[in-house]
């Protein structure tokens, strides 16, 4: 029988030519609730967009459907974890609209630098006013980009090419790397004096959500142009206004809010202001090279092959049944990894001993990759990208076994060396309690741990003193965060010493830093596995 792929949203022409040879090709309004429950029950494939809510009762009613595809880059419209529970692949198109947003970012940048909105909505009102919208040139320009993601990268290589001098901040990319692009990398306060033109090209996390307020607009070279086409919220869009109605900030060119749809802001108000409503992706391009790439990703799923796009299957073949439950533990190593490192290492090990080594171990390696990035980048990391990620930020990850005796049955570790010569240990095991798996820390930085791998858990290094276990207990509780479970780890009396908490719910950086400062650490870091 031929497999059915239904289509619930508009699609390129070229993309459906991709499948129609191939497989019976239907088509439903996916934003009619009953046609689509009624059509996906016989579907194989099913193909969205942004319009279509592909839900857990969508997927319940597909007994025959195999793969999910959404031709964009976002999944918010895809319950991804009820897919996967009824083995459904999902894919989407991670890259199809980079291209279109770094152009957005140039646009933008070139029309806030010659003023191009504004005059061209005083000469269709019938005023010729040519000196009153005199702008600057951008060659010989020094020009900061935030963020050498897959877009930022794209950004900063056109810009190259108006003769700018190109300044980069992003903690999670080698100086190495950067030096390749012709981009010097520079600490954020730098770059905001430095810079003349500053683009923004950041995922939007917590750590990133107002990177730019009032503090950083303060630091700013004098008649300084911002554009954001990333994110909504990564600028302070009041703190904005502010720069912006002082002279501080010469215009800014805004594709992203902190709220959308948005139609009424204070930076609105403001004629050297370019504001266009979420466009970045919106090119005839993007959305034919979207409906192309989950076209070919729904073929090659249903004929069986390797799918690059999936988004909830690893890559590696077929993984043995006793080395997948040391996945979870792997990429769980990871994140608390990059937690504590408070960045992306110059080269990491993942060395994995005991038992397991009988079997091939190379997908952990990946799995530590996909946590090492999990918190750092904007598109979701999988088996299939993570190495991608690592090579594009020049991170060398090796995997090293042995199976000479250790404390544990099985014993994995992610060793890195960071750029500034620090050397960061996280390690782990496996350890069974009836029939449940429970993933454990076993050690960080040479202080010995024996702490569940999950929930919310804050690291702390300290002298070792009396009246700190209360202090935090305080600071927290008064902030209404509950501690589920507390390990203190030193080598001596007096000497450093590691804390280590659950917690039963996350807390913002601002509590971090305080919590941080009351008992004399350096840095705080949290990391949240409840999702794992």
């Amino acid at each position: 029988m031929t497999p059915v792929v239904l289509i619930a949203e508009e699609l390129a022409p070229s993309a459906i030519d991709v499948l129609a040879y191939d497989f019976d090709v239907r088509h439903v309004d996916g934003t009619d609730r009953a046609a689509l429950l009624a059509e996906v029950a016989e579907a194989d494939a099913l193909i969205v967009r942004s319009a279509t809510r592909v839900d857990a009762e969508v997927v319940a009613a597909a007994p025959t459907l195999k793969v999910i595809a959404r031709a964009g880059v976002g999944l918010d419209n895809v319950d991804v974890p009820a897919a996967t529970a009824r083995g459904v692949m999902v894919v989407n198109a991670p890259t199809s609209n980079i291209v279109s947003a770094a152009e957005q970012a140039i646009a933008l940048l070139l029309a806030v630098a010659r003023h191009t909105a504004s005059a061209s909505t005083s000469l269709k009102a019938g005023q010729w006013k040519r000196s009153r919208y005199t702008g600057v040139e951008v060659q010989g320009k020094t020009v900061g980009v935030v963020g050498l993601g897959r877009i930022g990268v794209l950004f900063a290589q056109r810009m190259a090419s108006f003769g700018t001098r190109l300044i980069a901040y992003d903690p999670y990319i080698q100086p190495a790397r950067a030096a390749q692009l012709g981009v010097r990398l520079v600490g954020l306060e730098e770059l905001l004096r430095e810079s003349d033109f500053i683009s923004v090209h950041l995922p939007r996390t917590p750590e990133t959500f107002g990177l730019i307020g009032e503090k950083e607009l303060a630091l700013v070279k004098p008649g300084v142009r911002i554009v954001n086409a990333a994110r909504g919220g990564l600028i302070d869009e009041q703190a904005l206004a502010v720069a912006l109605a002082e002279g501080r900030v010469a215009g800014a060119g805004l594709d992203v809010f902190v709220t959308e749809p948005t139609t009424d802001s204070p930076l609105f108000s403001f004629e050297n202001v370019v504001v266009t409503p979420h466009l970045g992706a919106s090119t005839a391009e993007a959305q034919d090279k979207a409906g192309l790439a989950v076209a070919r990703s729904v073929k090659l799923a249903l004929q069986g092959e390797f799918v690059p796009d999936a988004v909830n299957v690893q890559a590696g073949g077929v993984v043995d049944e006793d080395v997948r439950p040391l996945l979870s533990l792997a990429e769980k190593l990871g994140r608390v990894f990059t937690a504590v490192a408070g960045g992306v290492a110059a080269s990491v090990t993942v060395e994995v001993r005991g038992e397991i080594v009988s079997h091939d171990v190379g997908v952990l390696k990946l799995a530590a990759t996909k946590g090492l990035f999990a918190s750092v980048v904007d598109e979701r990391v999988t088996y299939v990208n993570a190495p991608q990620l690592a090579a594009d930020r020049g991170v060398d990850v090796e995997l090293a076994v042995s199976d000479e005796p250790c404390d544990h049955q099985n014993l994995v570790t992610v060793r890195g060396a960071l750029p500034d010569g620090r050397t960061v240990t996280v390690a782990g095991t496996l350890t069974v309690t009836g029939t449940r798996e429970i993933s454990k820390l076993t050690g960080l930085d040479g202080f010995d741990l024996d702490l569940n791998a999950d929930g919310v858990l804050l690291f702390f290094r300290y002298a070792d003193r009396p009246g700190v276990i209360g202090a935090i207990g305080t600071l927290l509780g008064e902030s209404g965060v509950n501690i589920a479970a507390m390990q203190v780890a030193r080598r001596e009396a007096g000497g450093e010493a590691l804390m280590t908490l659950t917690l039963d719910s996350s807390i913002d950086a601002e509590l971090l830093a305080a919590v941080a400062e009351a008992i004399g650490s350096s840095r705080g870091s949290l990391v949240d596995l409840r999702a794992l």
